[in-house]
Order: C-alpha cells, then sequence, then structure tokens
C-alpha cells in the first residue's frame, strides 16, 4: 500500500502546530523539503506553507501523491485514512498545476521531484506528466513496493520489470523514475539480497533511486557504502537523523517495526548519523536533491527550521 501502508499505522503520532513568525535564512545550495512533513499546514493553506518554507531556507519541494487524477480506487483508500490521519491533503491541495507553479515562483521555490503510488505510475503517467512538465518537476518516484509484491524473491524479481515499464512510460513522457528503498528487503531471501536483485535488475538508464538514509541505518546499511556500491544510481536523499542508532527487530517489511523506531527521529544534527559524511558522499556521486523529511515532528515550524539551517551548512 506503499505510503499509505505507512500512515495507516503512522497517523496517530502525526501532528503539526500553528505558524510562528516568519524565519528568515538563506540556504547555500538548493536544499529540499518533502511536503509530508508539514501536511496539516499545508492542507489548511499551501501558499502560506510554501511562503513558510521558503523563509526558513528551503528551495525546493517534493510533493506526495495520490493526485486528483490518480485512480478512484486510491484516492478513496487514501481519504479513508483521514479520521486517523487529522488530514486528507496530497498531491496540489486542490489547485491547479498552474496555480502551484505561480505560487513556488513567487517564493522561489522549485518541484524537481514527486512522490506518487503505484497505481497512478502505472495507470495515470500521461496525465502526470502534464502536471510534472507545469511544475518543472524531472523525476517521478514511488515511495515503497506494497507489502503484498514484495513477500518472496520472486516478487522482487518481476518488480524490477514492472520498474523497467514504468521508467520506459516515464521516458517517453519526458521523465525520470525513480525509487524511494525502504527498510525492508535487506534481509537475505534464499541467499541474495532482495534489494540488490532489485536494484541489479532495473535498467540504470530507466530507473533512478532515492535514498532515505533513516530508514537505510534501521535496516543495517550503511549510506554511505550503498551510494558507493551504486554511485550513478542515487539522485536524491532523504535527509533525518536519529537520536540513536538502532536497527529493526526483524526484516523492516511490516510497519509495526517501522513504528517501533518513530519516537527516534530527530532533525537534522540532533541525532548520531553521520550526516556530514553522508552529504559528501551524495556529492562524490552526484547527488541532485538533499531533501529533508521529518515524517512525525510534533512542531514542524521549529524541527524543520533547525533542520534546515544544519543541513544547508553541510551543501
Amino acid at each position: 500500500m506503499q505510503r499509505r501502508e505507512f500512515l495507516s499505522v503512522a497517523s496517530l503520532a502525526v501532528a503539526a502546530g500553528a505558524v510562528h513568525p516568519v524565519f528568515a535564512a538563506a540556504a547555500a545550495k538548493p536544499l529540499g523539503i518533502e511536503m509530508f512533513s508539514i501536511p496539516k499546514l499545508a492542507e489548511k493553506d499551501l501558499r502560506g506553507t510554501l511562503a513558510l518554507l521558503a523563509s526558513m531556507g528551503y528551495t525546493q519541494v517534493q510533493f506526495y501523491g495520490p493526485f486528483d487524477f490518480s485512480p478512484a480506487a486510491t484516492i478513496a483508500e487514501w481519504k479513508a485514512l483521514e479520521p486517523k490521519l487529522g488530514f486528507s491533503g496530497s498531491g496540489l491541495y486542490g489547485h491547479t498545476p498552474q496555480q502551484v507553479k505561480a505560487i513556488l515562483s513567487e517564493h522561489r521555490l522549485t518541484a524537481p521531484s514527486l512522490h506518487t503510488d503505484l497505481e497512478t505510475l502505472q495507470e495515470k503517467m500521461g496525465q502526470l506528466a502534464d502536471t510534472a512538465h507545469v511544475l518543472g518537476t524531472e523525476y517521478v518516484i514511488l515511495p515503497a513496493i506494497p507489502a503484498d509484491r514484495r513477500k518472496t524473491l520472486d516478487g522482487y524479481k518481476r518488480m524490477a520489470d514492472v520498474f523497467n515499464t514504468i521508467g520506459r512510460s516515464a521516458q517517453q513522457h519526458g521523465l525520470k523514475f525513480g525509487y524511494h528503498n525502504h527498510g525492508y528487503g535487506w534481509r537475505e531471501m534464499q541467499g541474495k539480497i532482495p534489494e540488490r536483485v532489485l536494484f541489479d535488475s532495473t535498467d540504470p538508464r530507466l530507473v533512478y533511486l532515492e535514498m532515505d538514509v533513516f530508514w537505510t541505518t534501521a535496516a543495517g546499511v550503511d549510506p554511505v557504502q550503498l551510494m558507493k556500491d551504486y554511485p550513478s544510481r542515487y539522485k536524491q536523499l532523504h535527509l533525518k537523523d536519529m537520536k540513536q542508532r538502532q536497527t529493526f527487530k526483524g526484516d523492516g517489511g511490516d510497519p509495526g517495526q517501522w513504528m517501533e523506531l518513530f519516537p527516534l527521529m530527530t532533525s537534522a544534527g540532533d541525532g548520531v548519523l553521520d550526516l556530514g559524511g553522508i552529504v559528501a558522499q551524495g556529492k562524490k556521486v552526484g547527488i541532485e536533491e538533499y531533501i529533508v523529511e521529518q515524517d512525525i515532528v510534533a512542531d514542524p515550524q521549529v524541527a524543520l527550521k533547525r533542520s534546515a539551517d544544519y543541513v544547508s551548512k553541510l551543501l
């Protein structure tokens, strides 16, 4: 269920406060923010939220789906989570692509990549591309593989074929397809590491990668080494910190294991991850977007400003 699966168990921990006074900061280089870090404020006032993020020093935003043109079943499943989440906004929050582009331009923001679900990528690439081109978006990224598609090694192999097909479709529509690796798929199946099988079975000209450094670490994998292993594949990094280093008790494949680690998430620079080393390696392999993502943050106006200040110094 990708992000919906994640949200169904994470929702009780999601919170957002009221907007604080505007902060003034400027990132030395482009610095991104995943909009799921601040969903409640964005749903209430997208223009004000984008202005706030720009004032913190962010220069890029990453929207998440579903979008208003996503398959009806996907939208219905997302809406069903509203009672638990306390919000239902996603995509462009009821705005047209042209309206969002105008707001982004007003605040000197860009949207080089976005997240959306598997069904939208498979069934609605044309409409996704139309929106992406208006926004100036280059990468369309799948945040996670649905659980029922990754139960076996053969499942991962089949997903590699699906990814190549999506990547080819994206390319034909003037886009690039990316996959955000989560914490699952790093325990052996039949003597092989499923995520590596997936990476190695996809065409590097069609399928790019985005790494979440928190979940990669939680899987017991070194983010720096992973970039060394696939130096031409990774194009985005999701950055957040970990209060203390800890790995999944199991294979990282179910939301319950993710929930156990949510309390360890913290703003960049407030934890134990070597974000300096990770960003340094990212520069070596050509990472194009450094994106702060704090899925659960009680006071986003403060927490996201702390992350912006810290990461901007690394860039």
